[in-house]
């Protein structure tokens, strides 16, 4: 990439990093979620609800301050972590975490109306046989989900590309340490003759958005596909 300068270059390489390591280390606790949510009934589901959601209300700088209080170097978890060698205040792993918390809503609600477009009596037909629970669900309820929790993926993972309220809060905006794509516009549009560079980076941003999108959207329509013929 000739065209981008190594700083812009930079914050690239750094979104993407922070973006997959985002969006692989929630998903799993997205599946489970997403699934709790579809399948079982049990006190504090609506609350389990709200919090899941609440990153899309909550102003994202509100979310990245309560990031820094919970996790900053004297936040209760932030101290804990740090005594086994994990920080995530002003790190690269800290954009992660911020952009995970704010795409996590994405991803489990991509996850959760795929499973619940699944019939459940496919279900309790396998587990009328002897499948046990989580047997079920890797034989039966895993591969029609699929689709969808690649959807989920996908858009988890545009989202975290795109994060920039509660990053910037909780690690700041450090060239070469948390400047990711959104915090590089951010700065290159408060120096003068940034604007080519800020123009670059929301020219990626933007084929990100719409690729991921696009991809989102023909996974779904085989989820769709892939249901009905179930």
């Amino acid at each position: 990439m000739d065209w981008l300068s190594p700083e812009e270059w930079q914050a690239v390489a750094l979104s993407l990093r922070v973006a997959f390591w985002a969006t692989l280390a929630s998903l799993p606790l997205g599946v489970l979620t997403a699934y709790a949510l579809a399948r079982w009934r049990f006190p504090g589901r609506q609350l389990l609800n709200g919090l899941v959601h609440l990153p899309l209300i909550l102003p994202p700088v509100a979310t990245g301050y309560l990031l820094l209080l919970a996790f900053g170097t004297r936040g209760p978890l932030g101290s804990l972590l740090q005594e086994v060698g994990i920080v995530f205040a002003f790190r690269w792993t800290g954009a992660a975490l911020a952009a995970a918390v704010m795409a996590f809503p994405l991803m489990v609600r991509a996850i959760r109306l795929s499973i619940e477009a699944v019939d459940p009596r496919l279900e309790q037909a396998s587990a009328t046989l002897g499948a046990s629970g989580p047997w079920v669900f890797v034989t039966v309820t895993l591969p029609l989900v699929l689709p969808g929790i690649l959807a989920g993926a996908i858009l988890a993972f545009a989202k975290a590309m795109g994060e920039f309220g509660a990053t910037i809060t909780f690690v700041s905006n450090i060239p070469g340490q948390t400047q990711t794509l959104p915090t590089a516009i951010y700065a290159f549009l408060q120096v003068p003759g940034g604007e080519a560079s800020a123009l670059r980076l929301v020219g990626i941003a933007v084929a990100v958005s719409m690729a991921a999108l696009l991809l989102s959207e023909i996974v779904a329509r085989r989820v769709a596909r892939r249901v009905a013929g179930a």
